[in-house]
C-alpha cells in the first residue's frame, strides 16, 4: 500500500522517504541567523567602502588644493560606477548565482581598498574609486535577490531591513574610523584604516553565508534579458519605486556629502569630530531594522508617508546656526531615508515575480545615481550659496518623493473603483 501523501514539498528526483525540501529560512531557525550576520558584515564592508572618502572630504580637499565640487567626485565616481556595473553585474549572478557575485565583489572591492589610500593624485584616486565603486556594484543586488529567494515572504521586509542595518553600521563606523584615524595620521592612514576593517568583514561573510538552496540558473541570452527589464520598466508600480528610492537616496547624497564641510567651515571642527556626528547612523540602524512593522501597522504608503515627513522635519530644522539643532537635524534626515529606502527596497523584491536581480538591480541602479547626483548638486550648491542651497536641492527631492506616493495612492483607488463596480453588479 503506497504511503499517504503528507503535503510536504519533494525534491526532485529523490524519493519521497529520503530528505525533505529545503524550507526557506525565517527567524528563529539557525541558518536565518547565519545569513542575517552574513549578510550584515556585507552591507557593512559594502557602505563604509563606498563612502569612504565622504567624511574625509575637507581634508582630501585641502591635501590636493582642489575645491569641495572636485572632491565630491571621489564619492560621486563610486556611486555613479555602481549604478552603471548593477544592472549587468546582476544578470551574470542570474547565471552564476548569488553568492558567488557577492564573494568576487567583495574581494575586488576590498582588494581595491587596500590599494585607494596610495593614490599618487586626485585623478588617480578617482578612477580607482570608479573602479572599486563597479565591483561593488555585484553586491545589493544579488543579495537582495538572494533574499527573496531564501528568506519567507514575510520574513522578507525584516531579512532586508537587516540588510540595510548594516550598510548604516558600514556608513557609520567607516566615517568614524576614517575621521579619528585622519586626524591623527592623515586622511590615507583613514583610508587604509576602512580598507581593513573591510577585509574582516569580507572573512566573516565567506564564512558564515549559507549556500544557496533556490537558486535556479538562467540564461545570458540578451533578448532574454532586455525582455525582462523591458518588462520591469513597463510595471508602474515598480517604476514608482525607482523613482522613489533615487529622490531619497538624492536627499541623503546632499546632505552627507556636504556637512563636512559645513561643520568645519562654520564650527571649526577637526577630522575626527566631524566623523563622530555620524554615530547619528544608528538611528538609520534602528528604524530600517523596525521597517517591517512599521508596514505592518501603517502599509507601504503610509511608511513612506511617515519616512518623507520626518527627513523633511530634519532637512528644516538643519537650517539652524546651532549644532545641536543641526545633529537633530540629521537624526531625523538618517532615521527617514533608512527608513523609506528599507520600504522601497522591500516593495521592489515583492513586487517582481521574475526577474528578481534585474528589478533589484534596477532600484540600486536609481537609487546610486540618486546619490551621485545629489552629492554633486549638493556640493556645488554649497560651493556656490552655502548650506541653505544644499537643502534647498533636499527638500525639492522630498517633494518628488510625496509627488510620486501620492500618485501611487491615487492610482491604487482608480484600479480599486472598477473592481467594486463589478462586485456590486
Amino acid at each position: 500500500m503506497p504511503p499517504a501523501h503528507t503535503g510536504a514539498p519533494v525534491i526532485p528526483g529523490a524519493s519521497p522517504l529520503s530528505f525533505p525540501a529545503p524550507e526557506p529560512h525565517s527567524p528563529g531557525r539557525p541558518g536565518y541567523r547565519r545569513m542575517s550576520l552574513a549578510l550584515f558584515a556585507a552591507g557593512l564592508a559594502t557602505f563604509a567602502l563606498l563612502y569612504s572618502t565622504q567624511a574625509l572630504l575637507p581634508a582630501v580637499s585641502a591635501g590636493f588644493g582642489v575645491t569641495a565640487g572636485q572632491a565630491s567626485w571621489t564619492v560621486s565616481a563610486a556611486t555613479g560606477a555602481l549604478a552603471l556595473f548593477v544592472l549587468p553585474l546582476s544578470a551574470l549572478s542570474e547565471r552564476f548565482g548569488r553568492t558567488r557575485m557577492m564573494t568576487w565583489s567583495m574581494v575586488i572591492a576590498v582588494a581595491l581598498g587596500l590599494l585607494v589610500p596610495f593614490a599618487p593624485n586626485l585623478e588617480w584616486l578617482i578612477v580607482l574609486r570608479a573602479v572599486q565603486g563597479a565591483a561593488i556594484a555585484g553586491i545589493p543586488a544579488s543579495a537582495m535577490a538572494y533574499l527573496a529567494e531564501e528568506v519567507r515572504p514575510k520574513a522578507l521586509v525584516g531579512a532586508i531591513g537587516l540588510f540595510v542595518a548594516g550598510n548604516s553600521i558600514g556608513g557609520m563606523s567607516g566615517r568614524i574610523v576614517t575621521g579619528w584615524a585622519a586626524q591623527a595620521w592623515g586622511w590615507r592612514a583613514g583610508l587604509l584604516t576602512v580598507g581593513l576593517m573591510s577585509l574582516a568583514c569580507a572573512v566573516a561573510f565567506l564564512v558564515l553565508l549559507p549556500r544557496a538552496r533556490f537558486f535556479r540558473p538562467a540564461s545570458l541570452n540578451p533578448r532574454a534579458i532586455g525582455r525582462t527589464v523591458a518588462g520591469h520598466l513597463r510595471d508602474p508600480l515598480l517604476l514608482r519605486l525607482y523613482g522613489i528610492g533615487a529622490l531619497f537616496m538624492t536627499v541623503f547624497g546632499a546632505v552627507y556629502t556636504v556637512v563636512g564641510f559645513r561643520l568645519v567651515d562654520e564650527f571649526s571642527l577637526g577630522q575626527g569630530v566631524v566623523g563622530s556626528v555620524f554615530l547619528v547612523y544608528l538611528v538609520g540602524t534602528v528604524s530600517s531594522a523596525a521597517a517591517g512593522r512599521l508596514v505592518a501597522r501603517a502599509g507601504r504608503r503610509g511608511a513612506l508617508y511617515l519616512a518623507v515627513t520626518t527627513t523633511a522635519l530634519g532637512l528644516l530644522l538643519s537650517l539652524a546656526d546651532s549644532l545641536a539643532a543641526i545633529l537633530a537635524g540629521l537624526v531625523l534626515i538618517t532615521a527617514g531615508f533608512f527608513a523609506g529606502h528599507a520600504v522601497a527596497s522591500a516593495a521592489v523584491s515583492r513586487t517582481a515575480k521574475t526577474g528578481r536581480a534585474q528589478a533589484s538591480a534596477l532600484y540600486q541602479s536609481a537609487y546610486y545615481l540618486g546619490s551621485s547626483a545629489g552629492g554633486t548638486l549638493g556640493a556645488l550648491a554649497y560651493h556656490a550659496s552655502g548650506w541653505a542651497a544644499t537643502v534647498g536641492i533636499a527638500l525639492l527631492a522630498v517633494l518628488g518623493v510625496v509627488s510620486i506616493t501620492l500618485y501611487g495612492s491615487h492610482a491604487a483607488r482608480s484600479e480599486r473603483r472598477p473592481m467594486a463596480a463589478a462586485v456590486a453588479r
